[in-house]
Parts: structure tokens; sequence; C-alpha cells
């Protein structure tokens, strides 16, 4: 009976530690499956049979990370596009101060042109009103006697006297008549005859 006995006990002792292994293994295998949370019980059994307990992926702290970083992104996006509006605008500045130089140079050269056109015709119509003049005059002097023609032209400055008997020799070649300037000269005094006679030579502006 002492026999029975102790072999009985045996078997209980070994369907407990069985029964205690299968548990701890069956635990073991629902934890690493995920199904319950039970490193911290078996870690001390475990780590006696160098098992390491299951890692455990730690969830984000914060769940809109990936929001935040899309929002960045579009963030940084519009950055690069405000620096480049901000290019464009530099630059169309630039054109449109470029643009406004030439305008204002256009303008002056225009206000330019305009009083140069301005002074031409002034001197035009001076030329043309002496040029009248001065064909009046050697109309007037041609139609008086020959020496009262000469005695006023005496009282004159030598440049007029010339420009009056020019324009006298011109209208008379123009009309196909015979010129009196030379007989005008012949009745001035010898000195200063000759000397109009040969400033007349000369080209104007010799």
């Amino acid at each position: 009976m002492a026999r029975y006995g102790k072999s009985n006990t045996g078997k209980i002792l070994l369907l407990i530690v069985l029964i205690v292994v299968l548990a701890l293994g069956g635990v073991l295998w629902l934890d690493i499956l995920g199904i319950v949370d039970a490193r911290d019980t078996i870690s001390p059994v475990t780590k006696l049979f160098g098992i390491e307990p299951r890692t455990v992926l730690e969830e984000p702290d914060d769940v809109g990370l990936l929001d935040r970083q899309r929002i960045e992104k579009q963030r940084e996006a519009l950055d690069l596009y405000r620096e480049e509006l901000v290019m464009q605008a530099a630059d169309t500045a630039a054109q449109l101060e470029t643009l406004q130089q030439l305008d204002a140079e256009l303008t002056r050269r225009e206000e330019e042109l305009k009083e140069k056109e301005k002074s031409l015709n002034e001197a035009l119509k001076r030329y043309e009103n002496k040029r009248a003049n001065l064909e009046q005059s050697a109309l007037y002097f041609t139609g008086m006697p020959p020496q009262n023609a000469v005695d006023i032209l005496l009282e004159m400055e030598d440049l007029d006297v010339i420009e009056i008997l020019r324009t006298a020799e011109r209208l008379a070649q123009e009309a196909g008549e015979s010129s009196v300037v030379a007989y005008w000269i012949s009745l001035m005094p010898p000195e200063r005859g000759a000397a109009i006679q040969r400033e007349m030579s000369l080209t104007p502006g010799e």
C-alpha cells in the first residue's frame, strides 16, 4: 500500500507540473498572438527559460502627426510660391521702372525735337521775312534814280548794302533784265566801291 501511495503522489505531482507548464505555454502563446497581455505576469517565468517578452509597439503620442506633416509640406509649398510671387513682383516693378524711364526719355526727346522744329520754323520765317524785305528794298532802289539810290546805300552798313545788291542782281537775272548793280558801284567812292565789289565776289560764308 505504501508503494502504491508513493506512486500515485508522483503521478499527481507530475500532472500538476504538466498542467502548470501547459497553462503557462497557453498564456504565453496567447500573449504572442496579442490576444491577452500577460507579459508582466509571466515575464519572471519566461526569463528563466531565456524567452524575451513580446515587444509592444508604442502608439504614437500624436494621432494627427501625418496631418501635421502634410500641413507643414503645404505651408512650405505656399512659402515657396509666395517667394516666387515676390520675385516676379520685383521683376515686374523693375521692368515697369525701365519702361517709365524709356517713356520719360522719349518724352524728353520729343520735346527737344519740337523745340528744334519750332526754332527752325522761326529761323525760316525770319529768313523768308528778310528775303522778302530785301527783295522789296532791291525793287525800291531799282525804281529810283541811280544817284539817289547810291546816296542812300552809302549811308548803310557794307553788309546791308551787299545783301541788297546781291538781291537786285538775282531779281534781274530771274526777270531776264540787265542789272544796275555795276552802275551803282561805279557811282560810289572808288575805295568803298572796290571794297563792296570785292566782298560781293566772295561766296557767302567765306
